[in-house]
């Protein structure tokens, strides 16, 4: 069994969900997996939250145990042992700390950005509200939602489960060779959302095969509890040409 990289807990993720067209996402594609969808679409997601209690190794390190996230990612599978093991491909991470970015860069092979952050959490007997904020040369974007206090349970086989239930992560290393690595937590609940607000720069963060897709509407969005959670150390897969 793979033995635990990191562990921290991932709280109040606000995951923005949109259609795209599959043809923008082939190029990006780790060899080995295959696009995933839910309902014949295919959707790429903006995520933002927070990462919390964070130990590399079973070591916690000063000033970088609590800290914001927001990424790009879209979906996947890899068939091994006639198992399809479904995950994620992350278009970038966006981190507050260089010293985070460089860890994840070199051990995973992911593609991590240092961003000025911060958030804001508020709550009352009815409502929560949860704001993520990241600069972009000398704009903040924003992804940020009011939802209902409570959370429920997730419906199964519905979309929300579709977007939280992918517990692998893959990198492009090359065209023969993909990075791999699981990643463990419950099932989350979820809080329903009634408004949010989104402003990202997506040109030049993700560059322009991802502005048509970000400037329309999400299909849907929503608030996931989080939970504790675990990062298994990697491994690679191989593909010959």
């Amino acid at each position: 069994m793979a033995k635990t990289f990191l562990s921290a807990a991932w709280r109040n993720l606000i995951m923005a969900n949109y259609v795209i067209d599959p043809s923008l996402l082939q190029k990006y594609l780790p060899c080995k997996t295959e696009l995933d969808a839910f309902n014949n679409e295919h959707y790429v997601s903006l995520v933002a939250f927070l990462f919390q209690h964070v130990k590399v190794r079973g070591v916690a390190f000063p000033f970088h145990t609590n800290f914001e996230e927001v990424n790009l990612r879209f979906y996947v599978r890899y068939k091994e042992d006639n198992k399809w093991k479904r995950g994620v491909v992350f278009m970038k991470e966006i981190v507050p700390r260089r010293m985070i970015s460089f860890v994840a860069n070199t051990l995973y092979g992911e593609k991590y950005a240092t961003h000025k952050m911060k958030h804001a959490w508020f709550e009352n007997e009815t409502e929560l509200f949860v704001n993520y904020e990241w600069k972009v040369d000398a704009n903040w974007n924003h992804l940020s939602c009011v939802t209902e206090r409570n959370p429920e349970p997730i419906i199964e086989n519905s979309a929300e489960e579709f977007i939280t239930e992918h517990y692998w992560g893959y990198t492009f290393i090359n065209d023969t060779c993909t990075g791999v690595y699981q990643v463990q937590h419950p099932k989350w609940r979820i809080h329903k959302v009634k408004s949010y607000d989104i402003v990202c720069d997506t040109a030049k963060l993700y560059g322009n095969d991802f502005v048509s897709t970000l400037n329309q509407k999400p299909k849907s969005v929503f608030l996931a509890e989080g939970s504790d959670i675990k990062v298994l150390k990697g491994t690679k897969i191989y593909s010959e040409l």
